[in-house]
């Protein structure tokens, strides 16, 4: 795809939270805490410039965790006890959810007033919320009738933003769906709430945009990490049922099912590969990572790729899964290795 280059070094949207923003969520003033917001973004994309990165996010900054977007933003959910399983606070959709304001656009215009560098915004999938947020307990007493009705909802309203967001001239979205990867396993995980069939087809109406102009680029991010090992025919399905133009994938522990996520991945499609571990704050070999890479050649196109790290450094603020000197570390890594692979051409 003859614009991937504008998108070589990428990540996936939540950086370490600053000190001063942590303190100021938990003051709990709405005021102080959107002047602090403000300050630790402008920060973030200095960062990032520094960086050479070739995108720029928010990085979840004025959010809780990267659910944010979309749970800030929407009517119909309400917090519940306990975490999900994979380790977010809980919500459950009580009412079919209703936008009560922009999920990101505001934040994305901000980013472009404060560099000429393409502002990137990451958001939830429709059918990650669903599955995560759908209780058959409440489907009697006005809760959503079942987790097929609360992800199309919740299609509806993200491919409303994700319109409005092309429009606005974001050029670069990310869907996050961690549940995908298990889906595809030859052993798949357990589908709770919302079949296989039914999470693609929700994810695919998100991004089924009656017009999408020129260099834009619509990723979908479907785990943090491979399965032991890939059912092709499943992996097949899934690139065929969500047209995305990028997929974002887990490529940092050197296993034979993450090239063959590679390797399914359809001619026409981006590959975004998450070449560093963001959980491990030890480096990664170069040689090694360039090993991978020169495999992954070997089956897509090297032009149509990009590197990022495995997943965001902090999808929860409390919770960061680096320090930020570390962080910072990994991020100088993958822009270090997009200069092996691809030398100055961006």
């Amino acid at each position: 795809m003859a614009d991937t280059f504008n998108y070589r070094i990428d990540h996936h949207g939540s950086l370490v939270r600053p000190p001063a923003l942590l303190a100021a969520r938990a003051d709990g003033d709405a005021e102080a805490l959107r002047a602090v917001e403000q300050d630790a973004v402008a920060d973030a994309v200095a960062y990032q410039r520094k960086l050479r990165c070739t995108v720029v996010t928010d990085g979840d900054f004025p959010r809780a965790d990267f659910r944010g977007a979309v749970l800030d933003a929407v009517s119909g959910f309400r917090r519940a006890p306990g975490e999900t399983a994979d380790g977010f606070a809980r919500w459950t959709a009580h009412a079919l959810p209703k936008a009560e304001r922009p999920l990101a656009s505001a934040w994305a215009a901000r980013l472009r007033e404060m560099t000429v560098i393409a502002p990137k915004v990451t958001l939830p999938s429709p059918a990650y919320l669903a599955a995560t947020t759908f209780d058959p307990d409440l489907a009697g007493s006005g809760g959503p009738a079942s987790a097929r009705e609360l992800g199309e909802a919740l299609a509806e309203i993200v491919r409303a933003e994700v319109a409005a967001l092309v429009a606005a001239g974001v050029r670069l979205i990310q869907l996050v769906n961690p549940l995908l990867a298990g889906h595809v396993a030859v052993e798949p995980r357990s589908p709770g709430p919302l079949p296989f069939a039914d999470a693609l087809a929700v994810d695919a109406a998100a991004v089924l945009l009656d017009e999408r102009p020129e260099g834009v680029r619509i990723g979908l991010a479907p785990g943090w990490r491979a399965p032991d090992a890939v059912d092709r025919a499943r992996v097949d399905q899934m690139y065929a049922a969500i047209p995305v133009d990028r997929w974002v994938l887990p490529f940092d522990q050197g296993t034979a099912a993450e090239l063959d996520l590679v390797r399914a991945l359809p001619e026409d499609r981006d590959a975004c590969l998450g070449v560093v571990d963001a959980t491990r704050a030890a480096l990664e070999d170069i040689d090694t990572v360039m090993t991978r890479i020169d495999a992954a050649g070997e089956v897509k196109d090297l032009e149509d790729m990009a590197v990022a790290p495995s997943r965001g450094f902090a999808d929860r603020a409390d919770r960061p899964l680096l320090t930020a000197q570390e962080q910072h570390r990994k991020l100088v890594l993958v822009e270090t290795i997009a200069r092996y692979c691809w030398g100055n051409e961006f």
